[in-house]
């Protein structure tokens, strides 16, 4: 039975351990599960580093790194650049407003008004192409350029304008093809209609003419450059015939008739000269007439828009474009000379009375009495011909001189449907851009692409719907000056880019197009602007309410892009001109600022302490943060502290500087620190630091070296503030994270941070009750100040209820947004240190925070019989110092014994500090125990600061905050813990509190 029970033991060992090797490899199997999934979390990290990284590097423009499969079509200067602008600068106004213009100004102002609008527009390329040449330009066009030129602000409103320009510009473009077909229909094919001859035939044929543009871009880029390859020669062919039938001649006498006489010099002759005439209403003049041509010269960025679908941008744009306006302006010269010298002003369409003249062309009576304001007058009728009148006629002047009228007819519908297929194609790159970049909401779906050119289809249907609602409208006249107006803007701003970036002389502006000039630049941007207004004043200013408008939003957005823009360059430039010129300019105490060093240590653990210095300096003045770190740290180390304490600071909206130093000791950094923060005259000249709460219980090094930066400052010529509030400032205990991947360890690589909330007022989801006043005030760089907080916390859920439970925490050292207008702040005014003590509590009373407190002024009496006097003295003296106060008391008996009781309490206090002997006051422990000798010394001091506690408690309990002057660290007269015990005394269950002493600086005067 013994064997048998031996075995069965054995047995269910055997068991026993087979279960607990299952439960190591079980337990080793979650461990290398555990290991398995930190891994990819740590790739997904790295991952996602290198992803922001990058997008760092290029400033967002970074391209998906898989494209899909996929033939990707890319296009040279001549298919891509040079046919498009062709095709918008020969328009629709190609038919129909030169003509006018020789009416109107005549054949000599009329090459003036070409030669003038060429000259803009090829400032307007110059700027653009040194714009595209400064490195690699991508998908966007012009909202690119001057986005990454001038900034997202200027991009954006430019880019939203442009892509609604576009919009309805596919729809004006196919409502004139729309007209024109009418007119060929009502003119060569007995009137046909499809519906009423009008509105209703426009909504059919522009619908059916709006669903084959969109296909054909859908289809892809290649299909729709052949089709404008096509359009092209019809617009050439019908030029062509123009000039064909200009030579040839009128074919019969109703031609001549109508005012087409063949080429004559006395025509010529006649036609050289204005002859400026009311036209709709309106008195023209030379610059009202530049202001209707130079809209026929404007598409210069047609080919600039498909930036993302050329081979070489930088190459194409620049060559094409100037290829494309060169070509153009051969033809705008030749044609209005032809048409001066072939083509009457004025002409009846009376073919009998024109056959039964046999005199002077000039004198027929067919070309004479005509009016001149469009309506019969005594002794004049209406001609509906000529130069001056083709606006009106039936069919224009070009088709009357053609060899073969439909042809023009052909040309105007190449015209108008090449501007609407680009206009189509070029406003949804110009969205899928601008989508892109994430500066408007709601916009980012329309950044997604389709094929392997990353077409914009959701932006082309965008598009097709504002086109289709415009072409529902049927006329769109109204708007057309504004649309002009929107390119017009956008050709300024271009100009305005290049002048901007080469005024500021960046290193980084080195475009390899070199043939431009900043003062040309801005000569053009001015002249575009005066066209705006010059075409109509009404709709410039509605372009210019839009522009500011969205500039505001933008603005106001702050998207975080980082294009290394000039308007970047700028506020360095502008920074180190104001700064170097502050050097010149002798400081007086009516330009005295508090310009303020705060001691945080690591930005997040002190938020109060910075909330409530911004309340002083904010719009007003400097504010640095100071972070001593103990002992030497890489620069890795040191870039990374910088970086993500400026994103802190950014995050919670804190307009600061920081600064870090390194020091063996904190008394060494702070006096590192002092000597060094700032540059020129912007720098502090007051040290701000939390109080120390924990005095009696850290380090007594620790206190030492906190009591001795209080006389660093005081000796280096710094008014010093310390601020104590009731919850504490330290809150670097409780926005620790062990997922951070940087400590402050030794030689490690990895550094301490802050936790990712944002507030309302700084730090409102960043603190927690935990915080006592115990632990408020550790001095910056010590362990407790070096404790290692969040760089990025994990949201979960636990998290993300922790974090709501902080989130109306801290709101100011009063502890709500706002205080009542029943609330005071007390100012005990003790001794005269340059009117710091009192020019702050000033200052907060300006803050919208503070700005219902009523500040009540406390004073020591000189002379204890002369109160009344006193009183009356010292408010005289606020009122010269114009200080508004609510009320001025005087405190007589401060030098009063104080109450035992409070002395007690003040000797309990200060027991642990006290040495035992003479002897135990050593060197080595000077400043660190309090001796007999010191304590007889300074024993009137200390019964002072006891009794001004007992004023303290019967006056100011109540305060939203007590301001006092701070008592003077002596430090061969005083020890720390003597000195700590006086502001303890003081301070001790009080309203949030501040101790403020100047630098015996003026600050205050009585002069204006």
């Amino acid at each position: 039975m013994q064997e048998e029970g031996r075995k069965r033991r054995r047995k269910e060992g055997r068991k026993e351990g087979g279960g607990q090797e299952e439960g190591r490899k079980e337990e080793e199997e979650e461990g290398r599960k555990e290991e398995d999934e930190e891994e990819g979390r740590r790739r997904t990290r790295r991952k996602e580093g290198r992803k922001e990284g990058r997008k760092r590097h290029t400033g967002g423009d970074t391209e998906a790194a898989t494209q899909p499969r996929g033939k990707v079509i890319k296009f040279g200067w001549l298919e891509g650049v040079y046919m498009r602008c062709l095709l918008n600068i020969w328009g629709v106004m190609l038919f129909l407003r030169v003509s006018w213009v020789v009416g109107q100004a005549g054949v000599v102002l009329a090459l003036t008004t070409v030669i003038l609008g060429n000259i803009v527009t090829t400032v307007t390329t110059m700027s653009m192409s040194a714009v595209a040449t400064n490195g690699r330009i991508q998908a966007g066009g012009v909202y690119y350029m001057i986005s990454r030129s001038l900034g997202p602000e200027f991009g954006g409103s430019i880019g939203l304008m442009f892509t609604l320009a576009n919009s309805i510009a596919a729809a004006t473009y196919i409502i004139g093809f729309c007209d024109s077909l009418k007119d060929l229909m009502k003119y060569y094919f007995d009137g046909a209609q499809i519906v009423d001859g009008a509105v209703n035939d426009t909504r059919i044929v522009g619908t059916i003419t709006l669903i084959c543009v969109l296909a054909l871009a859908i289809v892809g880029m290649d299909w729709v450059t052949r089709v404008q390859m096509g359009l092209l020669f019809l617009l050439i062919g019908s030029q062509i015939d123009f000039v064909v039938g200009t030579f040839i001649g009128p074919q019969d006498d109703l031609q001549r008739a109508q005012g087409f006489v063949g080429l004559s010099s006395e025509v010529l002759s006649q036609s050289a000269g204005p002859d400026y005439r009311v036209f709709e209403g309106k008195d023209n003049g030379f610059f009202s007439v530049f202001g209707v041509f130079f809209t026929a010269v404007t598409g210069i960025v047609a080919g600039a828009n498909l930036s993302g679908d050329l081979k070489d941008p930088a190459e194409a744009i620049p060559k094409g474009t100037l290829a494309a306006i060169g070509t153009t302006l051969i033809t705008y010269i030749i044609y209005p000379i032809m048409i001066g010298a072939a083509m009457m002003r004025d002409a009846s369409g009376d073919r009998s009375v024109y056959e039964n003249w046999n005199g002077s062309i000039l004198e027929n009576p067919a070309f004479v009495n005509c009016s001149t304001t469009g309506r019969e007058e005594e002794g004049r009728r209406v001609c509906e011909f000529g130069t001056q009148n083709s606006f009106q006629a039936s069919y224009g002047v070009m088709e009357l001189m053609s060899a073969w009228g439909p042809l023009i007819y052909a040309g105007c519908f190449a015209a108008t449907l090449s501007s609407a297929i680009a206009s189509l194609v070029g406003a949804p790159r110009v969205l899928q851009a601008l989508a892109k970049d994430k500066l408007y909401p709601g916009l980012f779906m329309f950044s997604k692409g389709t094929g392997a050119n990353n077409d914009p289809v959701r932006g082309y249907i965008l598009v097709f719907i504002i086109s289709f609602i415009c072409i529902m409208i049927g006329d769109l006249n109204l708007v057309s000056t504004l649309l002009s107006n929107f390119f017009l803007a956008s050709y300024s701003l271009i100009n305005f880019s290049c002048f901007h970036a080469s005024l500021i002389k960046s290193p980084g502006w080195r475009p390899s197009f070199k043939y431009y000039n900043l003062w040309v630049s801005l000569v053009g941007g001015i002249v575009c602007l005066i066209v705006m207004f010059l075409i109509d004043w009404i709709t410039a200013l509605i372009t210019f309410i839009i522009t500011v408008a969205l500039y505001l939003f933008v603005s106001y957005r702050n998207p975080d892009v980082n294009w290394g823009s000039s308007t970047q360059a700028q506020t360095y430039v502008s920074a180190l001109k104001t700064t170097l010129d502050l050097n010149t300019i002798e400081e007086h105490v009516k330009n005295y600022r508090p310009q303020l060093l705060v001691l945080t240590g690591p930005v997040a653990s002190r938020p109060p302490l910075i909330d409530f210095a911004q309340s002083i300096t904010r719009n007003i003045s400097l504010l640095a943060c100071g972070h001593v770190i103990q002992g030497p740290q890489t620069q890795r180390v040191r870039n990374s502290l910088s970086r993500q304490s400026y994103s802190w600071l950014n995050r919670h909206n804190l307009r600061a500087f920081y600064s870090l130093i390194e020091g063996n000791t904190l008394e060494e950094g702070a006096r590192n620190l002092f000597q060094l923060v700032g540059l020129g005259k912007l720098r502090p000249n007051t040290v701000v630091l939390g109080y120390k709460a924990n005095w009696r219980k850290c380090d007594p090094v620790e206190l030492k070296a906190y009591f001795n930066t209080l006389h660093e400052a005081l000796d280096m010529y710094f008014g010093v503030v310390i601020l104590r509030v009731p919850q504490g400032l330290d809150y670097s205990q409780i926005i620790e994270d062990e997922d951070s991947p940087i400590t402050m360890n030794g030689n490690e690589t990895n550094i301490t941070h802050t936790p990712e909330d944002k507030t309302g007022q700084a730090a409102a989801n960043t603190l927690t009750q935990d915080g006592t006043d115990s632990e408020a005030s550790s001095p910056p760089g010590s362990p407790q100040a070096e404790r290692s907080t969040a760089v990025a916390e994990p949201v979960t859920a636990d998290s993300k209820k922790r974090r709501t439970s902080l989130a109306n925490l801290f709101r100011g050292p009063g502890g709500s947004e706002k205080i009542s207008k029943e609330s005071t702040i007390d100012v005990w005014w003790l001794y005269d240190d340059g009117g710091l003590t009192l020019l702050v509590p000033y200052i907060l009373t300006t803050r919208s925070q503070w700005s219902g407190c009523k500040l009540r002024v406390f004073a020591l009496a000189n002379r204890k019989d002369e109160l009344d006097m006193e009183q009356r003295s010292m408010a005289n003296l606020l009122a010269k110092f114009r200080i508004d106060y609510s009320d001025v008391i005087v405190i007589p008996d401060v030098a009063k014994k104080a109450a035992e009781s409070s002395r007690m309490e003040f000797d309990q206090m200060i027991e642990d500090f006290k040495a035992k002997s003479s002897d135990e006051v050593d060197k080595e422990n000077e400043g660190l125990l309090i001796g007999e000798a010191e304590l007889i010394s300074q024993r009137e001091k200390t019964n002072r600061h006891i009794r001004l506690r007992e004023l303290l408690l019967e006056n100011s309990r109540d305060s939203s905050l007590v301001v006092m002057t701070l008592p003077m660290p002596r430090k061969t007269s005083v020890s720390a813990p003597l000195y700590m015990a006086w502001l303890e005394t003081l301070t001790r269950d009080m309203p949030p509190f501040l101790l403020i002493r100047g630098n015996q600086t003026s600050v205050l005067t009585f002069y204006s």
